[in-house]
């Protein structure tokens, strides 16, 4: 489809939703890999090994459902508020389950407006995106409640974000919008109803993403 001023609330929810399923989906097919293997393999290293595979593969689904219910979900009533500290958690677990990215968090132990949340988490999970090799994401909240900013670096080889991406989270029309581009295009919805404003700084072995 081709990007309108905005998407309907109903295809937004629609691509949203496919967007989650498409981020569970490959550690719950893992699970239920080990189980069958558990079921059909007498040789008890490899039932030893299918429950490794179990074990890490129902820490990996429940890191990625626990992210998604704060940074897409409701998480509570409307004008609700999120402790800092529940974010940092669900972003560390998220960040470890790739096993290729570590979580630098800089930032006071506060509750913040669930869209300054939602929206910080979103660039968290668009660094993971930045470094497909790998590497170190620097997460820094400053200021006061009322005028809170974010910046998340993303350090690494190849660290690039894609120009569907920065298109996306700059406004601009005619990007293609799918279960696998809408983050973005989320990230900049969320940034507007919390009254921020989004910037990328892209350079070698490095993006920025600053939002405030």
């Amino acid at each position: 489809m081709t990007e309108p001023t905005a998407l309907g609330d109903l295809e937004l929810a629609a691509l949203v939703s496919s967007r989650i399923c498409h981020d569970v989906i490959n550690p719950v097919a893992a699970i239920s890999n080990g189980l069958e293997m558990l079921g059909e393999e007498p040789d008890q290293a490899m039932r030893d090994a299918a429950m490794d595979l179990i074990r890490k593969s129902a820490a990996q689904a429940s890191a990625k459902l626990q992210f998604a219910r704060l940074a897409f979900g409701a998480a509570g009533s409307s004008g609700a508020e999120i402790d800092l500290r529940d974010a940092e958690r669900v972003a560390r677990d998220l960040v470890a389950g790739s096993g290729k990215h570590q979580l630098a968090w800089q930032g006071p132990a506060v509750t913040l407006p669930k869209n300054k949340v939602k929206l910080l988490l979103n660039l968290v999970a668009l660094g993971v995106v930045a470094l497909p090799r790998g590497g170190t994401l620097h997460v820094t909240i400053a200021g006061t409640p009322s005028s809170v900013s974010f910046t998340v670096s993303a350090k690494g080889d190849a660290a690039k974000l894609s120009d569907e991406v920065k298109s996306l989270l700059a406004g601009t029309n005619g990007v293609a919008i799918d279960a696998h581009s809408v983050q973005p295009y989320y990230a900049r919805r969320v940034a507007a109803a919390a009254g921020m404003v989004l910037k990328i700084d892209a350079r070698h072995g490095e993006v920025e993403l600053t939002a405030a």
